[in-house]
């Protein structure tokens, strides 16, 4: 009875070691793709004037680096732009780094924007919607807090939005991590495993179907035709429930040549743990298809039973030798070449434990529908925050 689980799990290890390096050559093959198009988008110039934009730039408390990432988009090449920062309270900590920003550069529309109402369990959503009468642009861009970009960034992204069959445009980013062991664990994953699956849904779907926070360019009057921010006010993944519902219009989301940055906190392990939960267990409510597919993904825990159910046999060890190397290089391609970052050397030896690390956050998603952010508790349904979790603030 013991040696027939035994063989039953071993088939399923070959199995998803096999399934894990056809995965990772896809994503390699993505990100191919990826580089041939950017290098497109790169070299081409708006044939039309570019068009006034409004940044709209929800804060809740300070992010590491705030101001500096502010202040990168004060320097924007951009003929005409506005932004506009929106707080819960008045007394928020990101409201000084704001009015250094105004002292600063005079000569750039900035707003403060104070949005007290509630609107749903998604507070970020919640400011947007009081944030976007205060926008005097039909053009608009959201990106989080912590981003900061390049002074071409703006030219670039807007560029795209000038094609009318393109509803959405979006970015990459690159996660730079503080000294702590879960802030550097959640800058390789962003590189090795968020920014492939996103290159590989694209070219398996045709395209994206959601937005990433790191950047979300649309038109006003697409917004007001999927209902406006309130509409969603309660979903916890908003730039993926945006660009699904600007999808759905037959709108094309791109995803720009443009990639930012984003710094991350110093999360401790329990933080991280929390954070990765919360990120998990909302994917697998939005796609649960895709998500529960996941499971042909963990490479290195595949190979690992592998060797653990063969006896040490050395074909076990061959799969895993190849299914390492697979591994190895798409998170190397990804880090250096598509996302052009620094820090994929130092953290090389953590990539096993971030698979392993992947792989038990995933199969705890399944234990609850329960998820904490910014402190608050919630459960999770369709998609949405129930509002009993605000009823107790």
């Amino acid at each position: 009875m013991i040696h027939s689980i035994v063989t039953i799990i071993q088939v399923v290890a070959i199995f998803g070691c096999f399934s894990s390096s056809i995965y990772y050559l896809l994503c390699l093959w993505s990100a191919a793709s990826f580089l041939r198009a950017r290098k497109m988008d790169h070299s081409a110039r708006p044939t039309q004037d570019l068009p006034p934009v409004s940044i709209l730039k929800p804060l809740k408390g300070t992010d590491p680096e705030i101001y500096q990432s502010f202040r990168s988009h004060c320097l924007q090449d951009y003929p005409e732009y506005e932004i506009v920062f929106g707080i819960g309270e008045a007394n928020d900590p990101a409201v000084a780094s704001v009015e250094q920003l105004q002292r600063e550069f005079p000569g750039v529309r900035i707003r403060l924007v104070v949005c007290p109402e509630i609107l749903g369990a998604n507070r970020k959503l919640s400011n947007l919607a009081q944030m976007l009468p205060e926008a005097q642009y039909s053009f608009l861009i959201v990106n989080d807090s912590d981003i900061r970009v390049e002074p071409d960034y703006m030219r670039r992204v807007v560029a795209q939005l000038l094609n009318e069959k393109v509803g959405m445009v979006t970015c990459l980013y690159r996660g730079l991590p503080a000294p702590t062991l879960g802030s550097r664990l959640e800058s390789l994953g962003i590189s090795s495993d968020f920014c492939p699956g996103v290159l590989a849904a694209q070219k398996l779907e045709g395209g994206l179907r959601f937005g990433l926070g790191s950047t979300m360019a649309f038109r006003r009057d697409d917004l007001e035709r999927i209902g406006g921010f309130e509409s969603f006010a309660d979903y916890l993944a908003d730039d993926y429930e945006l660009g699904k519902r600007i999808s759905e219009r037959g709108l094309g989301v791109h995803l720009s040549d443009v990639v930012v940055e984003t710094f991350l906190p110093a999360y401790s392990m329990r933080g991280f743990l929390s954070h990765q939960l919360r990120w998990s267990r909302g994917m697998r409510d939005s796609r649960p298809g895709g998500y529960f597919g996941l499971v042909f993904t963990f490479g290195l825990v595949w190979s690992v039973i592998c060797v653990v159910t063969a006896g040490g046999a050395s074909w076990a060890w061959m799969l895993l030798a190849m299914t390492g190397l697979l591994r190895l290089m798409l998170a190397a391609f990804m880090d250096i070449v598509v996302l052009r970052g620094r820090q994929f050397i130092r953290s090389l030896w953590l990539l096993p434990l971030r698979d392993f690390v992947a792989a038990s956050v995933w199969l705890a998603s399944f234990a609850g529908n329960t998820v904490t952010w910014r402190g608050d508790r919630f459960e999770l349904k369709d998609g949405k925050l129930l509002r009993s979790a605000i009823e107790r603030r």
